[in-house]
């Protein structure tokens, strides 16, 4: 082989090693640029009550700040680390599977949460809503990612969609939304069609500790349920300010008729005044008292869950009410 021959073989092998030591300094360069297509995104954006934020892809350590957000965490398979409860209670709710609550730590009331709780937990997520914890936010931002919706009650569904996306947990969410639309209409056919659930006068009773008698209207959580199903609603809820209720004495319990009657108490029955006007005159003239059409629920469930978990379990209890 001649010395020129040697040199330019020499040449050639030098330049594929070069390029072979390229390419592999490409493949494991740092630039994102280079790998982006290669890599999981490691956060993503979600839009809020508070403008767009960024969030973890996978959050691990997730605090709820209201009963919906933990209905939300816990319909679609993610365990908080850490979550608030109702002033009344201590506890978490209890139509919720103890076994996925019994490891959350309490982290202060609902609209009252401890900050220094939340923090400790070292949460890399926090749902809550701007209704409930709207001035804390620039707070609870420096500790975690904070996700807002606008508010809570009757926006419940949008509020489950924003949930799922900061939990990364959309497809989870389609199944949830099928299994309660197969549900809703499952109820509708229990009570004879959508015709005759249309005739059939639905009215839901809260009594409040501290406040008058709520005849609630159709613009909350509870609402939106009867609105699925189907149900009539009397005149008197089409008074509710702001379409969320209207507020009686129990002198004026007797606005509250409906072919049905659902009640709940929030706070001691004495105190809430339900005794006293479950057992007078204008309650058991109603209708539905005449005619065993009363039903009394829990107020945790019905009125505080704000959730899919808890509407399964009320599309239960609604079904075996009006069909027994």
């Amino acid at each position: 082989m001649t010395p020129l021959l040697r040199d330019r073989r020499a040449l050639v092998a030098g330049s594929l090693a070069m390029t072979a030591a390229l390419t592999l300094a490409g493949c494991g360069s740092s630039d994102p640029a280079a790998d982006s297509s290669d890599s999981p995104a490691k956060t993503r954006t979600v839009s809020t009550a508070n403008g767009e934020v960024e969030v973890p892809a996978s959050p691990k350590r997730v605090v709820v700040l209201d009963s919906g957000e933990l209905d939300s965490a816990i319909t679609l398979g993610v365990r908080p680390v850490g979550a608030t409860h109702s002033a009344s209670e201590d506890a978490f709710p209890t139509y919720l599977p103890a076994s996925e609550t019994k490891d959350i730590t309490p982290v202060g009331e609902i609209a009252n949460a401890n900050l220094e709780s939340v923090a400790a937990l070292k949460p890399d997520l926090i749902l809550t809503s701007k209704v409930r914890d709207g001035e804390r936010y620039d707070e609870l931002s420096k500790i975690a990612p904070t996700v807002m919706t606008e508010a809570t009650g009757s926006a419940w569904k949008e509020n489950f969609q924003v949930h799922a996306e900061a939990l990364g947990k959309q497809a989870e969410a389609k199944k949830v939304l099928a299994t309660y639309d197969t549900q809703v209409a499952k109820v509708t056919e229990a009570l004879g069609g959508k015709e005759k659930a249309a005739a059939t006068d639905v009215n839901f009773v809260r009594f409040v500790e501290g406040a008058e008698i709520r005849i609630y209207g159709k613009q909350n959580y509870i609402g939106s349920l009867l609105a699925d199903i189907g149900t009539g609603r009397p005149p008197i809820t089409d008074k509710a300010k702001d379409g969320f209720s209207y507020d009686v004495s129990p002198e004026k319990i007797d606005l509250a008729d409906a072919d049905v009657i659902f009640t709940s108490t929030y706070g001691d029955p004495g105190k809430a005044g339900t005794t006293k006007t479950m057992n007078s005159g204008l309650w058991k003239g109603l209708k539905a008292a005449r005619n065993d059409k009363v039903f009394k629920v829990d107020d945790r469930l019905w009125i505080a869950g704000i959730g899919y978990t808890a509407a399964g379990k009320i599309l239960q209890e609604f079904e075996t009410s009006m069909t027994q």
